[in-house]
């Protein structure tokens, strides 16, 4: 073993507090003090991103009650990481992430404060509501791709597929609590009062940075432009089997699987005839399956059988999808809606796991920039012909389409992939880098 390594696995060891080995596996990678102080700031900093998010649908539609706007700024807060992750890939790769990470934290505070000040005072527009929220996108392309190499630096890679399944699962248990505080929040004391109290959430995760220790680590010196180290990683990815088509599925995911949500208010309004109360329920349903789908995934102690758990979540999640575009009954639009976020979930803790796994790690920073336009990127691409469909048959046969569309990428996936890895696959294997 290196010195560097050597000094890395100390600090690890030193960080570990007393737990007991016996205990439960699904949270060991909490044994960190790194990592628990990194989940503490982060479950409060999620639930305030999430209060957020909803106040600003909510205002968008208010000011305007146009829903195509409500198209717009989805759109905008996601079209960023389509082109600006790859910088955000080599900024980790050749900056401190830990440092890079507390930046993009701090100009997140700064955007939900001044978001607050102009709701707050009465001179908000929606165009700039819009032009924050492309704004956070910026900063989300920079925020994504370090954060997420920066996993192992908290918690060495043993752990590694636990803490990714657990940072997924606070996410999305803070997707079920933010909205709803929200709502209420809304309703007491208006939409400026959760952009203030996010811009305050975030000061619980910047502090849980400054308290940890990391290992400076020598970052490699590179004259390549940010464009160019994007396409290192990106030849990295697609020269290694399980990483591309891992990828490749989870952009047929992202492209088309998650596009339900966009079809959640025609459910809840005419086709379940309900209301706000009945959209609630139903993103709540796929919240907590989205929840219990993580933390399954945080019972993993090992990385073999990644590429099978990846086709079967899938494949559970494409026939969810299709079923549920034609429920007409709420109890099985909420279960299967549960199965959907639990499938969903799980296959991207998979996917994740699996590509954090392989990559050198001098390519880690810039192979999850990959990750973060294959999988975030396209989404802004997913909601606007999810929209451009459902003007000509409807939303349910639009959703019914891109449930077969998932499962035939998910067949193709099991069959021609991971058919033919052998039981002891180079899944498992860190590969070598190509640089």
């Amino acid at each position: 073993m290196s010195a560097c390594n050597q000094r890395r696995e100390n600090i690890l060891n030193s960080d570990r507090t007393a737990v007991n080995p016996a205990g439960s596996t699904r949270f060991r990678a909490m044994q960190h003090r790194n990592f628990q102080l990194f989940i503490a700031g982060q479950l409060i900093s999620l639930i305030g991103t999430w209060m957020q998010t909803t106040a600003q649908l909510w205002l968008v539609y208010k000011l305007t009650g146009s829903a195509p706007l409500l198209g717009v700024f989805g759109f905008a807060s996601q079209v960023p990481m389509l082109f600006l992750s790859s910088i955000g890939g080599y900024v980790g790769d050749h900056y401190d992430r830990q440092r890079s990470v507390i930046a993009t934290q701090t100009c997140s505070m700064i955007l939900a404060f001044a978001l607050a000040a102009l709701t707050l005072a009465n001179v908000i527009h929606e165009w700039e509501v819009i032009v924050i929220a492309f704004l956070v996108g910026i900063v989300n392309a920079f925020d994504v791709p370090i954060r997420q190499a920066f996993f192992v630096q908290m918690v060495g890679k043993e752990d590694l597929p636990n803490a990714i399944a657990l940072n997924s699962s606070i996410f999305n248990g803070a997707r079920v609590v933010g909205p709803a505080i929200a709502g209420f929040a809304i309703a007491w004391v208006g939409e400026g009062w959760c952009f203030f109290l996010n811009g305050l959430s975030f000061v619980a995760v910047i502090v849980a940075l400054l308290m940890m220790r990391i290992e400076r680590t020598k970052m490699k010196p590179s004259k390549d432009s940010p464009l160019r180290s994007f396409v290192q990683g990106f030849r990295f990815a697609m020269s290694d089997l399980p990483v591309r088509s891992a990828l490749s599925l989870l952009s047929v995911l992202s492209l088309f699987g998650l596009q339900y949500s966009v079809f959640l208010p025609i459910y809840a309004n005419d086709i379940l005839k309900g209301g706000a109360r009945t959209l609630g329920l139903l993103m709540s349903a796929a919240g907590v399956g989205a929840v219990l789908g993580a933390l399954q995934f945080a019972a993993r102690t090992h990385y073999r059988g990644l590429a099978r758990w990846i086709a079967v979540t899938s494949t559970t999640c494409a026939v969810a999808l299709i079923i549920f575009s034609q429920a007409r009954v709420f109890w099985l639009c909420s279960a299967l809606l549960f199965v959907v976020g639990f499938a969903a979930t799980s296959q991207m803790a998979a996917t994740n796991t699996l590509i954090q796994n392989r990559v050198p790690d001098e390519l880690r920073s810039r192979v999850m920039a990959v990750y973060a336009t294959m999988f975030m990127g396209v989404q802004p691409i997913g909601s606007l012909l999810a929209g451009g469909v459902a003007k000509r048959i409807g939303g349910p046969y639009t959703l019914a389409v891109f449930g077969a569309l998932v499962l035939v990428g998910s067949l193709f996936f099991l069959f021609r992939v991971v058919m033919r890895l052998p039981r002891t696959s180079g899944e498992t294997t860190a590969a070598p880098a190509n640089d």
